[in-house]
């Protein structure tokens, strides 16, 4: 993600930066959870730029790591689990920001549909 900070273009945080400020990660390390696609940074010249995302998901993968012992057989599958989460937690805000558009009249039609549909389902 591109940033403007005062006039200034901030692509990103390049290898050594990131490693100075996660001191939690060796570079070997890093360099290993790019390869096994933990992180997905972007490769510009001869090194990797990455965004705030990166070094958001490097945190927790250092967090699951320290705090839940998970190994890396294991890690793989609660990131892709974790990804999956987010990304209906993102599907779901933009629905109900379109429900949210609608008349009243078809979320009270909507909201009806619903509640019957869950006592269906208990």
């Amino acid at each position: 993600m591109v940033q403007m900070d005062g006039g200034r273009r901030n692509a990103g945080r390049r290898t050594e930066e990131v490693l100075s400020v996660c001191r939690r990660v060796s570079s070997a390390d890093l360099t290993v959870w790019v390869e096994r696609h933990w992180l997905r940074p972007r490769h510009e010249g001869n090194g990797f730029v990455f965004s705030e995302a990166d070094v958001a998901r490097l945190e927790l993968i250092c967090d699951l790591r320290e705090d839940l012992a998970l190994d890396d057989e294991a890690m793989p599958v609660v990131l892709s689990l974790l990804d999956t989460v987010y990304g209906l937690r993102r599907r779901l805000r933009v629905l109900a920001e379109a429900i949210g558009d609608l008349p009243p009249e078809a979320r009270y039609l909507l909201q009806d549909e619903l509640r019957k549909r869950e006592e269906q389902e208990e």
